[in-house]
């Protein structure tokens, strides 16, 4: 039988004997006294308590659920059976309020999992068939229907595509995708019906992933959480202590059951794990995916950041920052005619050159009589111009820059970009620069982290020193690693992680040893990188650098609610138990201050879900 209902039936028995012994007292009279019916109403916890402490005892484990059994039976020995009732009614009424919070703890996460990709459209020779989603082949064309989940991971074949991806990261509005842009399952087709190629098979996408996480965040236990336990087992020996000691001064033996009735924090030590929870769900919905909550509590600790420069700070790709125009030259019509040139070529360059000229919604024709000169660029017919685009030794040879071309030559002489000269008609008509510019809102990452007590930040990358450098000097980091390899990646996290708990940021194969060392690994996955996926301990699904910074947040403000909830429940437990011991609270009295105590921690820890506006949208 369902365990939750189990313990619904009993809270729900032990109010209603309750409720019956009250009515019979009030009455005066009646078939069966208020005790007896008290007492009825109070041993099936009774025993399915001290089943479950048995059981706990045979795998190793105790805990202050016994407090409350000692305080029950001492209750029913007593003769004090309303004293006994109402701790029956505290204790099974705590398993059900940890069931409610835990339960609104994992909504979230448990949401992702209820919408897991069930069923695939595959496109064969003979048309389309529906398939599960373990049958997809990687390779295998799928159609995408509109309002759908994608099955797997993928790429587009078409020339574009609307993706609801906020399940995934967090995003809240759609986004445009472009031909053999890469897909994500678990996102939602928000337009047409569209095709895709299936990259990975459903158990290696993307979604598969975050399920697995999301389990691991169910069941994983916190360093900080078996710290509770513990903390938890000193209290039981205590509490008999007092109870022993005030039952001997007073002589009294009603004294010593009040002490042990509000000394029963059975809801109390439950705070952590349901503020860890809450924690790893609001992380979640905010596109960042925490493994475990072990994951949750170490960034929480975390005084120095070591970030990887491509793809992390930086965007990781070649992008236009400046045109050089001869004069009477417009910049689109330039860019439209360098992309149409640029579809015949298999260059990293042309997809960002065509994606722009998409951008701008300028229209492409096809080149004709295209001769492509590997490593340096191309030569082709665009609406009846001889248009080349490369190099500057392939398309000017020996010919010397024009005057307005030498202030743009000598501004980029030294720097890390990549220019594309474009000449019409054998004139020099433009000069396109590109380069791998910083993320936009790398500035903002970085103070965020700076605010949050972190004291050292450092670049460690495998560029040369002129990138490198640039790039710490432009956003003040307090030190910079380059042209290191994957083993110095390691070998500078092992001694960082000796100074202080350290955290690695990166996106790429070569940054997963790195990640894998450090006290917590985050990885920036929106563009793939399953690898460094894997290795890390926190995955970040937007393709943004602001939510490492959110992620730090969330662990602080999680784990300050929860040392937050152990420490003031169980001192006002404390101030209970010395006021019972001294006789100024009678056994019911402290059952029903305990009970409202554990239900203020509890309600105060699920704060965890919920998040300040500092988090960034």
């Amino acid at each position: 039988m369902n365990e939750r209902i189990v313990r619904r039936a009993l809270f729900g028995m032990a109010v209603l004997g309750l409720v019956c012994g009250l009515a019979i007292w009030s009455a005066g009279r009646g078939p069966i006294q208020p005790a007896s019916i008290w007492t009825i109403a109070t041993l099936p916890i009774v025993t399915m308590l001290a089943i479950s402490i048995l059981r706990d005892l045979w795998i190793g484990r105790m805990g202050v659920d016994a407090i409350a059994l000692v305080s029950m039976s001492a209750g029913l020995v007593l003769g004090q059976s309303l004293a006994a009732i109402v701790v029956a009614i505290m204790y099974a009424g705590g398993t059900v309020l940890e069931d409610f919070a835990r339960g609104r703890a994992e909504r979230s996460l448990q949401a992702l999992v209820d919408r897991a990709p069930r069923v695939a459209h595959r496109k064969s020779t003979t048309g389309t068939e529906t398939i599960s989603v373990d049958q997809v082949a990687i390779g295998d064309e799928l159609l995408v229907r509109a309002g759908e989940l994608l099955p797997v991971d993928g790429t587009l074949i078409d020339v574009s595509a609307l993706l609801d991806e906020s399940a995934v990261t967090g995003e809240p509005l759609p986004v445009r995708r472009a031909a053999t842009d890469s897909l994500r399952s678990g996102t939602v087709n928000a337009g047409e019906t569209f095709s895709m190629r299936a990259s990975t098979t459903a158990e290696e996408s993307t979604y598969a992933a975050i399920m697995r996480m999301v389990a691991a965040a169910q069941t994983a236990k916190a360093p900080f959480i078996r710290i509770a336990d513990r903390l938890a087992l000193l209290l039981l020996p205590l509490t008999l202590l007092v109870a022993a000691v005030a039952w001997y001064l007073s002589n009294d033996p009603i004294r010593a059951l009040a002490v042990l009735v509000v000394a029963t924090p059975c809801p109390l030590i439950l705070a952590a794990p349901v503020a860890f929870i809450g924690g790893v769900s609001r992380a979640a919905r905010a596109g960042i995916l925490m493994k475990g909550s072990t994951a949750l509590e170490a960034l929480a600790r975390i005084r120095t950041a070591i970030f990887d420069k491509t793809g992390t700070l930086t965007i990781g790709g070649a992008e236009l920052i400046e045109i050089d125009l001869a004069p009477h030259q417009r910049a689109d019509e330039l860019l439209r005619l360098l992309a149409s040139l640029e579809q015949a070529s298999h260059h990293v360059l042309a997809n960002s050159i065509i994606r722009l000229a998409r951008q701008k919604d300028l229209e492409l024709c096809q080149p004709h009589q295209v001769r492509e000169h590997r490593g340096e660029g191309l030569v082709g017919q665009v609406d009846g111009i001889a248009v080349a685009a490369g190099s500057r030794s392939l398309v000017l040879a020996d010919e010397p820059l024009p005057h307005w071309a030498k202030n743009g030559e000598q501004r980029h002489r030294n720097a890390a970009v990549l220019r594309v000269f474009l000449t019409l008609d054998g004139e020099l008509a433009g000069i396109f620069t590109f380069a791998d510019t910083l993320r936009p809102d790398v500035r903002d990452t970085l103070g965020a982290l700076r605010g949050q007590g972190m004291n050292r930040i450092i670049l460690l990358t495998g560029d040369d020193d002129t990138a490198a450098n640039n790039v710490a000097a432009s956003l003040g980091l307090d030190a910079t690693i380059s042209k290191a390899t994957p083993a110095d990646k390691v070998s500078t996290v092992e001694t960082e992680k000796r100074l202080a708990p350290t955290m690695m940021v990166g996106d790429g194969i070569n940054d997963a040893p790195a990640l894998a060392a450090a006290d917590v690994g985050i990885a920036l996955a929106a563009r793939g990188g399953t690898i460094s996926s894997e290795a890390a301990d926190v995955v970040i699904l937007t393709d943004r650098l602001l939510p490492v910074a959110d992620a730090l947040l969330i662990a602080k403000r999680t784990r300050a609610i929860a040392l937050q909830s152990i420490t003031v429940g169980l001192a006002l437990s404390a101030v209970a138990m010395i006021m019972a011991a001294l006789g100024m609270i009678t056994p019911v009295a402290g059952a029903l201050l305990q009970e409202g105590i554990d239900v203020a921690v509890i309600l105060n820890a699920l704060r965890a879900l919920g998040g300040e506006r500092s988090e960034r949208s």
